[in-house]
């Protein structure tokens, strides 16, 4: 792809394959051949299963060595086959063949048109909002990453005059009602989550994909907790998979980034104008990670899915715990909706015990649990949402939409599951005893 120049508008929503090198430069310098096509496979949907997929590219470099590894084109710009000739290549913020590789097998795994890899999750996010014109409407649900909230609390409003409204994604009537308005402004684009983080609500993707198209909009999914693994947003109807890649796709905390899937060549066209004009994109050497995370990304999300059903049913047991969040749970209410549509309960629980200082004293004394904002690494994680990654939500918001400050959210790693466990069980009965066997105390600190 190239940032100016002949053919650009006709070539800039198709994926790329990277060709054999050839000798095709006056003077004998040889640059890479590349041909462009609608799709990975000739249109076709791979018959082998996500898990190989994920080991072996959907297309290849043309490596002269063949290396196993794909190769990292740490460039910043490209040299050109003449003064007024564009190679396929010729500057990394709008194009480079290591994002390349990325960005197309991110593709083919989600059922994609395209696919584009951006900076952090909430550069993803942030490009999506520019789908949303002034005086046009974003729904979104109650339940929702802090940094999605407060862009949309601060900047979408304020900065970009979008109409933001909020619903329970849940309660599809609402979902229903707020796009028949006809006295409320348009609603361009569909925000939504499921499982939601980070009480891991579930909503209906098919369902509410199916009524967004009724009315015109646009559906996008952050399926970060998900991930293409356990559940496809675009086989559901979505136009936008958000997945972020420093969560299950690098999978080592390692990584910032996150990945738009898209369909639909006018939605592929505008997402790259703007990746490519605003410069947001993966930079080459995480776009590397990410593509050596995605080959054992099957692996360790089964682990860590494995991992949290069984911290799930401990938490559900314990008598400091008041309730337990977690899509895999039979009692958990959409937990129906949930089997429909993914294929694993995934590795992130949530759980509230009715008081903070209880919830302090389990995050801080676990010894395995790094205590972190972030979800999806190979280390388990815990944390306090209210105090760490929903800060930015205003307290009022927060006790509106049933978010207590006594939450407790657990990413599972891969880690023995006895280890974890008896490092639970080592945390709680720490809690207890500083609290001379007092468990019921404030919400709030």
């Amino acid at each position: 792809m190239v940032e100016a120049g002949p053919g650009l508008s006709s070539r800039k929503c198709l994926r790329v394959e990277v060709g054999r090198v050839s000798t095709s430069r006056k003077g004998g310098r040889r640059a890479m051949e590349v041909r462009a096509s609608s799709s990975s496979n000739g249109g076709k949907k791979s018959s082998r299963s996500i898990e190989t997929r994920l080991v072996h590219l959907s297309e290849k470099l043309d490596d002269p060595f063949d290396s196993v590894a794909p190769p990292l084109y740490q460039t910043a710009t490209f040299n050109q086959p003449g003064a007024t000739d564009f190679g396929a290549y010729d500057y990394s913020r709008s194009g480079n063949p290591t994002r390349t590789l990325l960005e197309n097998q991110m593709a083919d795994i989600e059922s994609a048109d395209r696919a584009f890899a951006f900076a952090s999750g909430m550069a993803a996010i942030a490009t999506v909002m520019r789908l949303v014109k002034p005086g046009e409407c974003v729904l979104a649900g109650n339940d929702i990453y802090g940094g999605t909230q407060r862009f949309l609390g601060k900047i979408a409003p304020a900065k970009q005059g979008l109409e933001v409204k909020h619903v329970d994604m849940t309660n599809i009537d609402e979902v229903k009602a707020a796009l028949a308005d006809a006295e409320g402004p348009k609603i361009k684009l569909v925000l939504v989550e499921s499982p939601t983080n980070p009480r891991l609500e579930v909503c209906d993707i098919a369902a509410i994909s199916r009524i967004a198209k009724d009315h015109g909009a646009i559906v996008c999914v952050d399926n970060s907790i998900m991930a293409p693994i356990f559940q496809r947003p675009i086989d559901l109807g979505a136009d936008i998979s958000m997945t972020s890649a420093t969560k299950f796709i690098a999978g080592h905390s390692d990584v910032t980034g996150g990945i738009l899937s898209v369909v639909g060549k006018d939605l592929c066209e505008e997402i790259y104008f703007h990746q490519n004009a605003e410069g947001n994109m993966m930079s080459p050497f995480e776009c590397w990670l990410s593509l050596r995370g995605l080959k054992t990304m099957a692996l360790r999300m089964e682990k860590q899915a494995a991992n949290a059903e069984r911290i799930a049913a401990y938490l559900q047991s314990h008598p400091l715990v008041t309730k337990v969040n977690y899509a895999g749970l039979a009692d958990h209410p959409g937990s129906g909706i949930h089997a429909s549509q993914a294929s694993s309960g995934g590795s992130i629980i949530s759980f509230e015990t009715g008081s903070v200082e209880v919830s302090r004293r389990i995050v801080e004394d676990t010894k395995l649990f790094k205590i972190t904002v972030s979800f999806g690494s190979v280390t388990s994680l815990i944390s306090m949402p209210c105090y760490m990654s929903h800060a930015s939500v205003p307290a009022e918001i927060r006790k509106e939409r049933g978010l207590v400050d006594d939450l407790v959210r657990i990413s599972a790693g891969i880690e023995s599951i006895d280890d974890l466990i008896a490092d639970l069980e080592e945390a709680f009965a720490s809690a207890e005893a500083a609290l001379g066997g007092r468990t019921t105390m404030s919400t709030t600190m």
